[in-house]
């Protein structure tokens, strides 16, 4: 979680989550670790991890299984990556394309960055 995203705490661990699953360090079909082993590991309120995992479960990304944990859903990547794809172009790609502009960078020198 960073101090410089004024974002409440459980949208952090969601981004965090999401990032994970489009990684591919959580497979579908891969059970999340618990809401108390996540909450040790980020440093966070198991009730602010709880809030982040039932976002998840609430869009159909995360399936519940009773008495043993949480699982990543199929095709929660996919429906990730469009999601997040979608908010880039939309919330964050305007505010970079127009400070690039600004600065009058190249998109050669952009590519030359790697």
């Amino acid at each position: 979680m960073s101090a410089a995203d004024s974002r409440p705490i459980y949208l952090q661990l969601r981004d965090k989550i999401a990032a994970a699953i489009i990684d591919g360090r959580y497979r579908e079909g891969e059970m999340l670790p618990s809401v108390r082993a996540f909450a040790a590991q980020e440093g966070a309120n198991p009730l602010t991890v709880a809030k982040a995992y039932q976002q998840f479960q609430q869009d159909g990304q995360v399936e519940v299984r009773r008495g043993i944990g949480m699982f990543v859903a199929d095709g929660a990547r996919h429906g990730l990556l469009t999601r997040e794809r979608e908010r880039f172009l939309d919330e964050e790609w305007p505010d970079i394309r127009d400070r690039i502009e600004r600065l009058d960078i190249s998109f050669d020198e952009l590519m030359a960055l790697g």
